[in-house]
């Protein structure tokens, strides 16, 4: 059997046991787990894949590739991928421009890396990861409190100040961002994973092993799809896959030499979820305009809510496709085909849609038209009798 499908199988079949214990997991538990996930065995994973390269000045292109993503798809989200959303709905479209720019590989593609590309290419996507944090911790909250202040009657910036402080400290507080600093500075100083004491390295590599089965059982259990907005949603998805594709096959097209794993890698990585951190910041302005009664919100938290439950799924599923097919996605014209194949695909509802209203408007119009001929006729015929 091929390798790549025989990994998708069993990663698919640890997915289909979460799925099973959807049920007798409360809802709430998964917060333990998640914890758990990001702040033991993730770190782990990423420690021993990072002290397995040699640090080099050129890795400082990983970080300034995810952050430059980042803001190409910010500037996409505005133009592009809120396209379809009604004009007149300002908090959606400010929404999306929150979400979809950001993303969360550490559950939704780290752990795919690890099993398909191994521990090198999971290092460059740690690294790559801190561009990424930066976008969604710091700029993406101060254009949050840029869009409240210019909503708000109060001035808050003293308050604001303080709370970009407390996020660049937690920053560097995460445990993968300390994870990446503490071996950046191990191998500054050249040492590796056989320089730590032996009960050490034991200690990193039993805990690195719980990554992936702990990540795909909560892929499992946390996926919990709500109907009403999903056929939205899934189009804004497959939009911004599509985009992304287009924007990994450019890359690729441009540096031809790249090996087939970083070809993969820069293909997955910017397929992963959207994150939370920016629903986090959406749900501070929520808050602040509670207190100050404001009667249009800036941010749409249902659908935010919405879109998260939808995108951890749907780039589980692409990745792993991805991955499955390794062999047609490490060619560009594949690559620029399906970005383009999405794109188009994600507009087809929003056409349905314009199509059906301008029908309905036609027979509308028709009608009226009609009624106020068989009136005029009706008028007409009463005053020849009389």
């Amino acid at each position: 059997m091929n390798f790549a499908l025989q990994n998708t199988l069993e990663l698919l079949l640890i997915i289909g046991l979460g799925l099973l214990l959807q049920k007798k997991v409360a809802k709430q538990d998964l917060k333990g787990v998640k914890t758990i996930i990001l702040s033991v065995a993730l770190p782990s994973v990423i420690f021993v894949a990072l002290l397995k390269i040699k640090l080099e000045s050129s890795l400082l292109v990983f970080p300034l590739l995810a952050l430059s993503f980042n803001l190409i798809m910010l500037a996409a989200s505005k133009y592009i991928l809120g396209a379809s959303l009604p004009k007149n709905d300002d908090s959606k479209k400010r929404t999306v421009m929150m979400l979809l720019p950001s993303l969360a590989p550490g559950l939704s593609c780290f752990p795919f890396i690890v099993v398909y590309l191994g521990d090198d290419s999971l290092a460059l996507a740690a690294l790559a990861d801190v561009g990424n944090k930066i976008f969604g911790l710091i700029l993406l909250y101060m254009l949050a409190m840029h869009w409240y202040h210019l909503r708000s009657i109060k001035n808050l910036k003293a308050s604001t100040g303080s709370k970009l402080r407390s996020l660049a400290l937690a920053l560097v507080k995460e445990p993968i961002n300390m994870v990446i600093i503490v071996g950046l500075v191990l191998l500054t100083v050249g040492l590796n994973m056989e320089s730590l004491p032996l009960f050490m390295q034991n200690t990193i590599q039993s805990l690195k092993i719980l990554m992936t089965p702990l990540v795909l059982l909560f892929i499992g259990m946390a996926v919990r799809i709500k109907s009403g907005e999903f056929g939205v949603i899934l189009s804004l998805l497959a939009r911004r896959a599509g985009i992304t594709f287009c924007l990994s096959a450019i890359f690729a097209f441009l540096f031809p030499a790249l090996t087939p794993a970083l070809i993969l890698l820069l293909v997955v990585f910017p397929q992963s979820a959207c994150s939370f951190w920016p629903f986090a910041h959406m749900s501070a302005v929520s808050a602040l305009e509670e207190n100050d009664e404001q009667k249009i919100p800036t941010f749409d938290i249902n659908f935010a809510v919405n879109i998260l439950a939808c995108s951890l799924p749907f780039s589980t599923i692409l990745i792993i496709s991805v991955f499955s097919l390794s062999e047609f996605f490490v060619n560009p014209t594949v690559i620029l085909t399906t970005g383009i194949s999405m794109i188009t695909l994600s507009f087809i509802p929003y056409f349905i849609k314009r199509l059906g209203k301008s029908k309905s408007e036609e027979v509308k119009s028709g009608r009226a038209t009609y009624n106020e001929y068989a009136g005029f006729n009706t008028s007409a015929q009463s005053s020849e009798e009389s």
